[in-house]
């Protein structure tokens, strides 16, 4: 009898996970099961709350509210820089990704999303913030070893 999954097990998954229009976002479709371990922050949180308590072999799909993926959108995280404040070399479009750097030497993704002769307006929410997320979740195997997180 298999053990229920508890923080601090090694699992491997196979997943799909949706949006609430149906649109696939990641998937272990055509590649290996994923190993994790429950609780470290590996996976979000609305991820690890689904899987403890299952066992090997159950299969089950959850619906995760923002709060508990990549929390709600914040509109503090948009932003305006000064296009002078840039490389005059530098080519910014839409859609285009920089790293910001932060205090304490972290760095945040944010996304061009408007260019002006003036401005650049940056997203820094991630880009799954605010979003209901959908996930058909198996439970291919639990009992591993931490060495399994390596292919080992």
């Amino acid at each position: 009898m298999t053990q229920e999954i508890k923080d601090g097990d090694v699992i491997r998954v196979r997943y799909t996970g949706r949006y609430q229009d149906g649109q696939v976002f990641d998937t272990t479709d055509n590649r290996a099961p994923f190993t994790f371990v429950v609780g470290s922050g590996a996976v979000i949180k609305g991820f690890d709350e689904a899987v403890r308590g299952m066992k090997a072999g159950q299969h089950i799909q959850v619906t995760i509210d923002p709060d508990k993926a990549y929390g709600p959108r914040d509109e503090a995280n948009v932003l305006a820089i000064p296009r002078s404040s840039m490389p005059a070399q530098m080519t910014m479009t839409p859609g285009m990704q920089l790293k910001l750097p932060l205090q304490g030497g972290k760095a945040v993704t944010a996304t061009v999303i408007e260019v002006t002769t003036e401005n650049i307006r940056l997203d820094a929410n991630h880009a799954m913030a605010g979003k209901t997320l959908i996930f058909d979740i198996e439970i291919v195997a639990t009992g591993l070893k931490p060495t399994d997180l390596f292919g080992g």
